[in-house]
């Protein structure tokens, strides 16, 4: 028993806090064996963590070793237990440090309060839209019911009525001159479908030659002066179309913009009013200052539209004399010309107004043009 024990405390020394430590002649047994590795030899705490000296030896010593493109800055060191099979893993990516830090202040900051929401500025544009509608549609059934106080330009709105009425009156004109066109071009049409008939027949009756003859040309000079004429009343047509539903229509839909400014120059004008007769407080005092800016700003888009369409005005009746007076001395010459028989009054009258007509058949191209 004594012999064992002296062997077994030759082998084993115990530590004083109770671990074994193990002897200089099995340390340097084993490391003939199994030699192990720079990353084995780390020593380790009690509980299995790195010192923290060893630890920085270990890093300057991987930093020398490792190649000269690789920082230490763009390592990063895992150690495990040495229970583990692994038991040093170095593992490339951004070390975490004092550069790391630096690179996430050097980037571009940007700020939350700067960055607009779409769908918030959407939300705000239905919000006023809606305020908006909802005022003017208050302000024009309270017109319709005569609660509602209305600004009125007596001179302007006697001129747009009566640009109403005249364009009211200038299509029924321009409708009873298509009416008429359409009519003489059948007219025409049939008047050269009888001079053919009686083209044929004048050589075909030898005892009526020259009856058949005389009829066949005055319907041809009929319809040839038809075409004439049908000419003047198409341009004259075309002109007046121009004016009506292109002149005076861009007119109207000014007068339309200038209508709407109104009711909102109203509506907002009354909300102001309606606050401007309540009590004067903190709480309302901002909500009127406000109202007095939206006035102010339809105010402004009120006066200019009324201006645009007082100018837009002046040049319509302008152009439109012009232009009527031209027309009705084309249409009145025309027809006179025709209906008594002048020919060369009437081919007169077409070129004093640079009248071309269209011979049949020009429209289509020919088949040399088409190949």
């Amino acid at each position: 028993m004594s012999e064992h024990r002296n062997e077994s405390t030759a082998l084993h020394e115990i530590h004083p806090a109770g671990e074994e430590v193990q002897s200089d002649s099995e340390e340097g047994a084993m490391a003939q064996e199994s030699p192990r590795n720079s990353a084995a030899e780390i020593p380790v705490t009690s509980n299995g963590q790195l010192e923290d000296s060893h630890e920085h030896s270990f890093n300057r010593d991987l930093k020398r070793s490792l190649p000269a493109g690789l920082g230490l800055s763009e390592t990063k060191i895992t150690s495990h237990d040495f229970d583990s099979t692994k038991e040093g893993v170095v593992e490339a990516g951004p070390f975490p440090g004092k550069g790391s830090r630096a690179q996430q202040k050097s980037g571009p900051v940007v700020l939350a309060d700067e960055v607009k929401n779409p769908a918030m500025e959407k939300l705000e544009l239905v919000r006023k839209w809606s305020l908006n509608t909802y005022k003017c549609t208050r302000q024009i059934i309270s017109e319709k019911l005569g609660r509602g106080s209305r600004t009125v330009d007596l001179e302007l709105e006697a001129q747009i009525d009566i640009l109403r009425d005249n364009k009211k009156k200038y299509e029924n004109i321009l409708r009873l001159a298509q009416t008429l066109s359409t009519q003489l071009f059948q007219m025409v049409h049939t008047q050269r479908q009888l001079g053919d008939a009686f083209a044929d027949l004048s050589l075909k009756s030898l005892e009526l030659h020259e009856e058949f003859g005389y009829n066949a040309d005055t319907q041809k000079l009929l319809a040839k002066n038809g075409e004439t004429l049908l000419g003047a009343i198409n341009f004259f047509i075309a002109s007046v179309n121009t004016l009506v539903n292109k002149t005076i229509e861009d007119t109207l839909l000014t007068v339309k913009q200038y209508e709407s400014a109104r009711i909102e120059y109203d509506a907002y004008r009354t909300d102001l009013e309606e606050l401007n007769l309540g009590p004067r407080d903190a709480s309302t005092l901002p909500k009127i200052e406000q109202s007095q800016q939206m006035f102010q700003v339809h105010k402004e888009k009120y006066d200019k539209m009324r201006n645009d369409v007082s100018i837009k005005l002046k040049f319509l009746e302008e152009n439109k004399v012009k232009v009527l007076h031209n027309q009705l001395v084309l249409f009145h010459n025309a027809i006179a010309a025709y209906f008594a028989g002048n020919q060369k009054q009437l081919e007169q009258t077409l070129k004093q107004f640079h009248i071309k007509l269209k011979t049949p058949g020009a429209d289509a191209p020919s088949w040399l043009e088409e190949q």
